[in-house]
């Protein structure tokens, strides 16, 4: 790809990153809220409800049979589109049914959209340009969410605008956006033509494992640590959209400096940075009685998102250039496996103690650290794990 072309593909790469964050961070922010306030959920509905969300993620590997018919730019642009869908129907239908069918179609679009995104971005970046650029993007993408936490916070306090209303917009906003994107750009050539079957190579098994590690760390701060918030502490929509803003405006400045940060240390000390803080915040979580105490764990566990930027690019410095879409499609199963089990089975969990789920957090944190250890410090086809120097293994 020239240099103009990969200027244009970037800024493709943030406008789709934009899209995707104004809309679902509308649906994310307003979800706990509206589930036990217009749906009456307990803890065990929202895991399930969550359960549910991940599906879409477990079959993520279905993308690549899609990409038989379609170029994987088209594939995200109409994701995207889904997506907005989705959350423009939300509100009008507020029940446990009508959220499980409202939440799998905008999840389906979500979970496809981040496959073929993740496969595009490290395709058409440079690798010692990859993780800066991702850190750029999550300050893009932090600050679109900056605005749609406001927008929620302000029509709802202030204008007192129902929920139904306030989806409805935002959905509608991402569908316009997405006709604008398809027309804007033109249609890029990937650098390597990718291979359109499913695989599993024995030298990427560390990045299998940190993957696998990774969904399950997420699931338990995106179900539950949001909900801790709004039943033991008793967080209003205002005051959850409040820390949101915060979350994001943190991002803004902090992502592009751990983009930054990868690049200057390597993947394996920037993945134990942040594997050995979220122990503590994990641990923090099962602990804390403060209202206040919880709000700056929530927001320090979000900062070190940015980190496991480290997982991608310790992909892309490993792998084949033609297996980046299958794999891709192939590790958003392997995220989703502990994804579609833990909310469920922890909303189980958590109706007898809360403080377990976040101690299994602190746990698979821990064993998140063993396995970044294994990275090499030089990570390159040949040279994957501690033990493969100079050793490909198929």
């Amino acid at each position: 790809m020239d240099e103009v072309n990969q200027k244009k593909a970037k800024l493709a790469l943030i406008y789709m990153a934009i899209i995707m964050a104004l809309v679902f961070s509308v649906w994310q922010v307003m979800l706990n809220n509206f589930t036990v306030e217009k749906a009456g959920f307990s803890g065990f509905d929202i895991g399930s409800l969550q359960s549910v969300r991940e599906i879409p993620g477990f079959l993520a590997f279905t993308a690549v049979f899609v990409l038989i018919i379609l170029r994987e730019q088209t594939f995200a642009i109409l994701s995207l589109g889904l997506l907005s869908v989705g959350v423009l129907i939300t509100g009008f239908f507020p029940s446990n049914a009508g959220l499980l069918i409202t939440t799998f179609i905008m999840s389906v679009g979500f979970h496809y959209f981040e496959t073929i995104n993740s496969s595009l971005t490290l395709q058409w970046l440079p690798k010692n340009q990859a993780a800066s650029f991702m850190g750029q993007v999550i300050g893009y993408s932090s600050a679109a969410g900056l605005i749609a936490y406001g927008v929620v916070w302000l029509l709802y306090k202030y204008f007192e605008m129902d929920y139904i209303w306030i989806y409805t917009i935002f959905g509608s906003l991402g569908i316009a956006m997405v006709v604008h994107l398809w027309f804007l750009f033109p249609k890029f050539e990937n650098v390597v033509p990718q291979r359109k079957k499913l695989f599993l190579k024995k030298r990427y098994w560390v990045y299998y494992l940190l993957t696998f590690l990774k969904g399950a760390r997420r699931q338990i701060f995106m179900v539950f640590a949001a909900y801790l918030m709004v039943e033991k502490f008793g967080y209003t929509l205002d005051e959850i959209a409040m820390l949101f803003l915060l979350n994001k405006a943190a991002n803004i400045v902090i992502a592009p400096l751990l983009g930054k940060l990868i690049e200057a240390i390597g993947e394996r000390k920037a993945l134990t940075i942040e594997y050995v803080g979220l122990i503590i915040v994990f641990v923090g979580y099962a602990m804390v009685e403060s209202a206040l105490v919880a709000a700056i764990l929530y927001v320090v566990d979000h900062l070190f998102f940015g980190l496991a930027i480290g997982i991608k690019t310790y992909f892309q410095k490993i792998a084949d250039s033609e297996d980046m879409a299958a794999t891709q499609s192939v590790s958003f199963t392997i995220d989703h496996t502990a994804s579609v089990i833990i909310p469920i089975t922890f909303g189980l969990i958590w109706m007898s103690d809360p403080s377990l789920v976040f101690y299994a957090g602190a746990g698979f944190a821990v064993l998140s650290l063993i396995a970044s250890n294994l990275i090499s410090r030089n990570p390159e086809p040949g040279n994957e794990f501690i033990w493969s120097a100079k050793k490909v293994i198929a």
